[in-house]
């Protein structure tokens, strides 16, 4: 679930490659939560653990800061090794706010280890209402939707809005091959959980799909201004991986 940085973990990617293997790591950084986006944004630091099958495999850092044009920035950096496997991987996305409302202007994701390195850039031209791709020569052909998000700017739109109170939840989304989808969610009940910070109540909420293969479920935590503090990652039933806050800082 694309759900759910400068990085301190500086591990060097080895150089095995296995494609399939690769897509275990790549639905990551996509489902991290971010900011909420009341205006202004307060400037965050959080930085969480990854693990499988109870096993920590890395670690994540994610960082919010606010430019003088009073624009936003948003930074992710995960490292992540499992077995003979790595991946490392850097998002960015530059936006704005205007009532209450994630406006994204640029973003970018680069990776590499484990199977194929991979980066792109995408550039929302809000003027002239077109979308533009460093992989493509003319703006992507895709219905322009003053709501539409980048993988990481409908993150900030989902927390804002649990924060209002909403229980479902859709975003046009523009993945990184320029194709235009709906990412749907809903919650799923409160719960306390125990995580490396202590225990802290939470909204659950997850992922709906359109079938049940697929499970993916975060964790937001109001006493931390409804921050993601746990994500789970599943595929029939088995474990993917798991995320858990560790620190958090503003």
């Amino acid at each position: 679930m694309p759900f759910l940085t400068i990085n301190p973990f500086h591990r060097k990617a080895r150089s095995s490659r296995n494609r399939h293997t690769s897509a275990w790591f790549i639905t990551l950084s996509a489902i991290f939560s971010t900011s909420v986006l009341a205006e202004p944004l307060t400037p965050y630091r959080a930085e969480y653990e990854v693990s499988r099958k109870g096993s920590v495999q890395g670690n994540a850092l994610r960082e919010l800061t606010k430019n003088a044009d009073n624009t936003y920035v948003l930074t992710y950096q995960s490292d992540i090794e499992w077995m003979i496997f790595s991946d490392e991987r850097n998002e960015r996305a530059r936006f704005m706010v205007n009532n209450n409302q994630a406006i994204p202007l640029e973003y970018s994701m680069s990776r590499k280890g484990t199977g194929p390195d991979k980066q792109y850039n995408l550039v929302f031209d809000q003027s002239k209402k077109q979308i533009f791709s460093n992989k493509k020569k003319h703006p992507l052909k895709v219905d322009w939707k003053a709501e539409q998000k980048d993988l990481l700017t409908y993150q900030f739109q989902l927390r804002n809005d649990l924060k209002a109170g909403e229980t479902k939840f859709s975003y046009p989304i523009i993945d990184k091959n320029g194709n235009q989808r709906n990412y749907d969610f809903e919650v799923d009940g409160k719960e306390t959980i125990t995580l490396p910070i202590g225990n802290v109540e939470t909204i659950r909420v997850k992922r709906l799909y359109d079938n049940n293969k697929r499970q993916a479920i975060a964790w937001f935590a109001p006493e931390y201004d409804f921050l993601l503090v746990k994500m789970y990652k599943g595929k029939e039933g088995i474990e993917q991986f798991q995320v858990q806050l560790k620190q958090y800082d503003k």
